[in-house]
């Protein structure tokens, strides 16, 4: 007798998980996914704009020395130069537009 009770028991849970994942199935859900169209492409210290040493040459920065330079331009069109520099042991990255201006 206990052995119907629990096969009767053990149906009716395999039932009601049977009837929830058919309620999931029935709505389906969108998935979207957006694809980063940002371009770094590297670029020579020397072959940086003059604007941007200008700025990298100016006094806020003149003790921090550029060790690596890239144009980065985004998926609107927009460019401009990251600049990795170092001081002693600090790194930081720069994003100095074609004009020079920083971009924070």
């Amino acid at each position: 007798m206990k052995k119907i009770i629990l096969s009767a028991a053990i149906l009716a849970v395999a039932g009601l998980t049977t009837v929830k994942a058919s309620n999931n199935i029935q709505s389906p859900v969108a998935v979207v996914a957006y694809q980063d169209s940002v371009t770094k492409t590297p670029v020579e210290l020397k072959d940086l704009p003059d604007a941007v040493k200008a700025t990298l040459a100016s006094d806020k920065y003149k003790d921090w020395a550029p060790s690596a330079a890239f144009l980065v331009t985004k998926a609107d069109k927009s460019e401009y130069y990251q600049v990795d520099v170092k001081k002693q042991e600090e790194s930081a990255s720069l994003k100095i537009g074609k004009d020079g201006a920083v971009i924070e």
